[in-house]
């Protein structure tokens, strides 16, 4: 908390003289009634209000030194604030492909892949992340931002189905291409992650990967599937499974990593996709500039109204309780 005038605490040095007159007065007010003994006096009852006598003056000291921290003004600390931090721009590109719920990692390749990839944007905050979708056509589910809740909602509600079926890895790229092209960043990195191999769309892999290379951008590709089979979902028989060879274009992904100086990966099970992620994770970073925006309080309400409540206690005891009759 930090107060905007800070000057006004010089009052509170008006407590020492109000309280060195408080006691002169206490004492010049004193009645005496000479007597020869107060022996006598010395079993009598003592009255309540003796305890009480001091407690409007300080109620009276309490209000007054509230009053001064109102009017000197407390404000939450928030502030715009310039910082230099490291941070790069990332569009994530994934295969929503029927052919992602097969079993062979766990859940299933959808899930694990964005199991992997919220906690890969989890830890990048700072970063501009965005959010291809592709199959058979592709589309932008969630454009570059640094606003990660929004982009892990927009993750979260990613299911198989909600585009055409196929495996369209030239638009998946280009797409993530044209949200990275105008990017000033200094570094342009585009995460694919596929299951299959090529089979959608009028952009061949390769041609997208020179397009991404003409603009500076990285292509980091992943190949999820184990080596062998898997279980697929039966397209005939919802609900089952059967077992096919698993298919994956690796020299195609390859290659596309190679045109733009990123790299292939090749992920066969979810401890293996989480070590890639964390690998693509200790990437080059290029220092941006971010400004943040914190918003400031005023916090005085409180203390004025503190000092109100101690006032009114103050006077409730002086005319009531406490009165003094002439």
């Amino acid at each position: 908390m930090i107060f905007a005038n800070p000057y006004y605490f010089l009052l509170l040095l008006l407590l020492i003289p109000m309280i060195g007159w408080y006691i002169w007065k206490l004492r010049k007010s004193q009645a005496s009634l000479q007597i020869s003994s107060s022996q006598g006096f010395d079993k009598a009852p003592v009255s309540y209000k003796v305890y009480l006598r001091h407690l409007p003056f300080v109620f009276r000291m309490i209000a007054f030194s509230l009053l001064v921290i109102a009017l000197a003004r407390p404000q939450s600390t928030n502030s715009w604030e310039n910082s230099t931090t490291e941070g790069i721009d990332i569009m994530m590109s994934l295969d929503i492909s029927s052919s992602m719920l097969a079993l062979d990692l766990k859940p299933d390749r959808l899930q694990a892949a964005k199991e992997v990839a919220a906690s890969f944007i989890a830890g990048r905050p700072t970063d501009n992340i965005g959010l291809v979708i592709f199959a058979g056509e592709s589309f932008t589910q969630c454009p570059m931002t640094t606003d990660h809740a929004v982009l892990l909602n927009l993750l979260k509600d990613v299911e198989c189905g909600m585009i055409l079926d196929g495996t369209a890895i030239g638009h998946g790229i280009a797409t993530a291409v044209s949200r990275l092209k105008d990017s000033q960043a200094k570094s342009k990195v585009i995460i694919l992650l596929t299951d299959g191999t090529n089979n959608r769309g009028e952009i061949a892999p390769v041609t997208a990967a020179e397009i991404a290379k003409s603009f500076g951008i990285r292509v980091y590709t992943i190949a999820v599937g184990t080596k062998g089979e898997a279980l697929y979902p039966d397209p005939y028989r919802p609900g089952r499974y059967i077992s096919q060879p698993v298919e994956i274009d690796e020299k195609a992904l390859t290659q596309i990593a190679q045109i733009t100086g990123g790299q292939y990966f090749r992920a066969t099970d979810n401890k293996k996709l989480k070590s890639i992620y964390e690998e693509i994770d200790q990437m080059e970073k290029t220092k941006i500039s971010v400004q943040t925006y914190n918003k400031k309080t005023e916090e005085f309400v409180f203390f004025a109204m503190g000092a109100l409540l101690f006032l009114l206690l103050e006077m409730l005891l002086r005319y009531t309780l406490l009165k003094n009759i002439p």
